[in-house]
């Protein structure tokens, strides 16, 4: 294939048609064709979390709702809702009734297809022969593949409406009567597509043999989009967001702090995603990565910078912290045992298998003699779940769990002599206790456990030591 990009828009984004239009559509990074680009497109913010759950605080959408059990019925009602909330989206963009009507009619049919499916399936798995648990992961691929297709289709539409050649990509598998492997569905989309001619506008989610929610969920549309990227052999992947990769959250430094990272590595990305930062699904990631793909991530509002650009070689000239990053709400899961000296590959082994079973993230752990630290991104029934499985396994220890924060700072290259001691010191003038800390031979990241309540206080001050100092301007290493 010819110079292609293959480019995602984020759920932010797409609801702002004219900022997509004008700042993304119109304003190609790479040359002055609008063609020789595919689009993936997440649907439109906050529509996902109705499907199936809040991402963030976890209130229960439709899917969420639905399996609660076969004798709740609220799921009907958070559907109607959502439809009456696309309804009002697709008002937003259509002012002539024939393509309103057309747009709602679209979504309206796979919708209405939806709940048909939802309340066959709820009859059915009353009798005792069918298990509703068996049924719900396809249940959640069906609805999340809605979101994706509302978003893909409008944008469509529109773009065809202000004269470009766009065509709609559905890898939804709708109705399909074939589960296909996710590269075979890819492949098959395209292989009629002429990218010097026409605009992909490609739904997020992709349906395929082994379900893609299983192993991604939420970061499936990434997972679409890396491997999109791979299979048409793209120049560079793209990541629009509504904001820049920072040095660190603005909203905590002060946004004339934050400065933009213009350069980093995939070493750094995995580190933010480790972290539950919206860089991109390290397994998506991990397929750029092995094809030499550089993945830029640039702000949509504001079209003039050059954003971030991630490659698998790129090191900072000069060693230093790029980002100030962390997460609260981590759980600090410690097992001790006096037998545990001399068989730690025994215990860890059965801690790993008890937290995969009831699917916590691990952040990061750490080690000693008798003693294992699990730092757990998961909800507070799932840890009592997993602390009471451990229990039984090993009877003599002691479990205790304490809700903390992690702090990290990151750069492609800290072989920076001296700098824990610096860091370590910063936090310690704020009086912030230190309550465990990690740092690799690999040199890309410090890790600070610390109490929750101190957490905004850390970031603020790690970033002012080893960020402010050095004025980067516009940006860290300024992307071309």
């Amino acid at each position: 294939m010819s110079f292609h990009t293959v480019e995602k828009i984020g759920g932010t984004s797409m609801s702002d048609y004219v900022a997509v239009r004008d700042n993304i559509i119109l304003k190609p990074v790479h040359h002055d064709s609008l063609y020789n680009r595919i689009f993936v497109v997440s649907a439109y913010g906050g529509i996902t979390d109705l499907l199936l759950e809040h991402k963030k605080t976890g209130q229960p959408g439709v899917f969420g709702l639905f399996a609660n059990g076969l004798h709740d019925d609220s799921w009907k009602q958070a559907l109607a809702d959502l439809k009456q909330k696309i309804f009002t989206i697709n008002e937003s963009f259509y002012k002539k009734p024939d393509n309103l009507e057309r747009a709602n009619q679209f979504i309206g049919e796979r919708l209405d297809d939806a709940e048909r499916c939802l309340a066959d399936l709820q009859r059915l798995c009353q009798h005792g022969h069918f298990e509703l648990d068996m049924h719900l992961e396809t249940v959640r691929e069906m609805l999340a593949s809605i979101g994706e297709a509302h978003s893909a289709w409008n944008m469509t539409q529109l773009l065809q409406r202000d004269g470009i050649d766009a065509i709609f990509v559905d890898l939804t598998g709708w109705q399909t009567d074939k589960h296909l492997p996710l590269d075979e569905r890819i492949k098959i989309a395209f292989q009629d597509v002429d990218l010097k001619k026409q605009l992909p506008i490609v739904t997020g989610y992709a349906h395929s043999d082994d379900g893609l929610m299983s192993t991604f969920d939420r970061g499936y549309s990434e997972m679409s989009f890396s491997r999109i990227a791979v299979l048409t052999e793209a120049n560079e992947a793209i990541i629009h967001k509504e904001f820049h990769l920072s040095s660190a959250d603005p909203r905590l430094v002060g946004e004339d702090n934050a400065v933009p990272i213009g350069r980093t590595n995939y070493d750094v990305a995995d580190q933010l995603a480790n972290l539950g930062m919206e860089a991109i699904h390290p397994k998506a990631a991990k397929g750029l990565r092995r094809n030499e793909i550089a993945l830029r991530v640039r702000n949509t509002f504001e079209p003039e910078h050059a954003g971030t650009l991630i490659t698998g070689d790129y090191i900072s000239a000069t060693p230093c912290v790029e980002i100030i990053a962390g997460c609260k709400g981590v759980y600090a899961f410690e097992l001790f045992d006096q037998d545990m000296a001399g068989n730690i590959d025994v215990y860890d082994r059965e801690i790993l298998t008890m937290i995969d079973r009831f699917k916590a993230h691990i952040i990061s752990k750490d080690i000693n003699a008798n003693t294992i630290t699990h730092y757990l991104s998961a909800n507070l029934k799932t840890i009592k779940r997993i602390r009471n499985a451990l229990q039984e396994r090993f009877v003599d220890a002691e479990i205790n769990q304490q809700k903390v924060a992690i702090v990290s700072a990151i750069g492609s290259d800290m072989k920076i002599p001296g700098i824990l001691a610096k860091t370590v010191g910063a936090l310690a003038k704020e009086n912030i206790s230190v309550l465990a800390m990690h740092q690799s031979m690999r040199q890309v990241d410090m890790q600070f456990i610390i109490n929750e309540d101190d957490y905004d206080d850390a970031i603020k001050s790690l970033h002012s030591v080893l960020v402010e100092i050095h004025d980067h301007g516009k940006a860290i290493c300024l992307a071309s």
